[in-house]
């Protein structure tokens, strides 16, 4: 089986935090990625515990990682340890 994590860490970049407007993946708040067989695993965060959009980017997540070809399911799961921080931030585009 190929590797599909890049495919799959490129349509989260479409989800975007809308409050700083970075994507999820430069923000530092997904976790863990992997695949299996089809289904997608995400252990994601939110910049603060009770973030008012958690819901809104959870289903964020699932709609771009199912816009992915060969995916037919995606397993969302919060949590806030480690929690968020900004040092998780990958550094602004020159």
């Amino acid at each position: 089986m190929t590797d599909r994590l890049p495919e799959l860490r490129q349509a989260l970049r479409g989800v975007l935090d809308p409050e700083t407007g970075r994507d999820l993946i430069a923000m530092g708040m997904i976790y863990d990625l992997r695949h299996e067989a089809g289904t997608v695993h995400v252990t994601m965060t939110t910049t603060t515990r009770g973030c008012p959009l958690t819901e809104m980017l959870r289903m964020g997540v699932q709609a771009a990682l199912l816009s992915v070809p060969g995916i037919a399911a995606v397993e969302v799961t919060l949590t806030w340890e480690p929690p968020w921080s900004p040092d998780r931030m990958e550094p602004p585009a020159p």
